[in-house]
């Protein structure tokens, strides 16, 4: 963490700060509330520039399906704004507070510039697909903006997608318009109890083709202790009102009673259990441990997970169909090493997603990227940012 923190509470006052740091060729680290400071390589920065006071719902209109808000809004405050007027955010963004130990709530500019997504992206998208505009300031200290305020929107260069998932590197957002959806009435789970990894998937894959509109599909090798569901279990959600949840869920246990013991779990219980995958919570990763994802095709899940326990690396969570593989484990370069290797075999790639930061300085967090595409990234960094100001190394080293 930087020595000293700057905490705006306008976007003039975000776009001075990081005008003075370009002047001065100072780094700024960039934050919300710093919930995910453990995540990727750590910023070499003098000051934190926080968006923690940037904070407050600007716009909500809930019969056009659209809100707004400054980048320091806390998550629980809009979730709750949503819900009162019973709707959701669509991409179902995780709580990574236990996982990464933070004592303030992530803020929505974090998720953004995370693009951070839970088990509901397999169905509707990820976080990035529902940001319908934004206002940012680049790296030079100006401020501009992409997209806007109504659903249909094709004017200019897509730069939502751009600064989402771009981890504050490239802009600091400010201001972020989302499309929401109404919340579900009823949430059900199928949960088949099967005998590997492979044959969970291939019930992953089954639930997910079929017509009952599946929008979760994870797999615990370990079970569930907190509902008594032993393991490997393949867990399929489903979300709507609640005769037609009821109807699907009975459906689809019918359809799945070959693949092994099937059983329906009720609302409450399948709503815990998927904001536990949302949140990571089964992977039960100790604080001293290391956190990974790899994302592969979800026929290679399975492969990367045994290839993980083969490593000694036995801590492990499916989600995404089996197309996202959790794993934790002891913090090491060996450890390190045994992920990449098996991400690499499935053709797929990783994220150290949380370790201590003497590893996190050392090694890769995340793939090389390929010469043409590294050469492109340079490039975009360099328009974008082009003193170098904006959470330097945060991704990559020398970026």
């Amino acid at each position: 963490m930087s020595a000293e923190m700057l905490a705006p509470a306008s976007e003039a006052e975000v776009a001075a700060a990081v005008a003075a740091a370009a002047a001065a060729g100072e780094p700024l680290a960039i934050e919300g509330n710093g919930s995910k400071r453990a995540l990727l390589r750590p910023v070499q920065a003098a000051r934190t520039l926080s968006l923690r006071n940037l904070s407050g719902i600007t716009l909500y209109r809930p019969q056009e399906l659209i809100l707004a808000a400054w980048a320091g809004t806390p998550l629980p405050e809009i979730e709750a704004a949503l819900a009162e007027k019973g709707q959701h955010l669509i991409a179902e963004p995780p709580d990574f507070s236990v996982l990464f130990g933070a004592e303030r709530p992530a803020t929505l500019g974090g998720v953004v510039a995370a693009n951070l997504s839970g088990p509901r992206r397999i169905a509707w998208g990820a976080m990035r697909d529902h940001v319908l505009g934004i206002r940012a300031v680049n790296g030079a200290g100006e401020v501009f903006r992409s997209g806007g305020r109504v659903l249909k929107n094709v004017t200019g260069l897509d730069l939502c997608k751009l600064l989402a998932g771009s981890h504050g590197t490239l802009g600091v957002l400010t201001e972020i318009t989302l499309k929401v959806l109404p919340a579900p009435e009823a949430v059900g789970t199928v949960a088949v109890r099967v005998p590997d990894l492979t044959a969970g998937v291939r019930v992953l894959s089954a639930g997910l083709g079929s017509p009952f509109g599946v929008s979760g599909a994870a797999l615990l090798p370990d079970g569930d202790p907190a509902t008594g569901l032993a393991g490997p279990v393949a867990l399929l959600r489903i979300e709507d009102f609640a005769a037609s949840v009821a109807y699907r869920t009975e459906r689809l246990r019918g359809e799945l009673t070959g693949a092994g013991q099937v059983s329906v779990l009720d609302d409450a219980t399948s709503r815990a259990l998927w904001r536990a995958v949302r949140d990571a919570a089964p992977l039960g990763a100790a604080p001293e441990e290391a956190v990974w994802r790899v994302s592969v095709q979800p026929t290679g899940g399975p492969a990367v997970a045994e290839a993980a326990r083969a490593a000694g690396l036995g801590k492990l969570l499916l989600d995404w169909g089996g197309g996202l593989v959790w794993i934790a484990g002891p913090a090491t370069p060996e450890a390190h090493a045994a992920v990449v290797a098996a991400a690499r075999a499935q053709g797929g790639t990783f994220t150290l997603f949380r370790a201590p930061e003497p590893l996190r300085a050392t090694v890769p967090v995340l793939p090389e990227e390929p010469a043409p595409l590294a050469a492109i990234s340079r490039r975009v960094k360099a328009v974008m940012d082009p003193k170098g100001v904006l959470n330097p190394g945060r991704m990559r080293a020398g970026l």
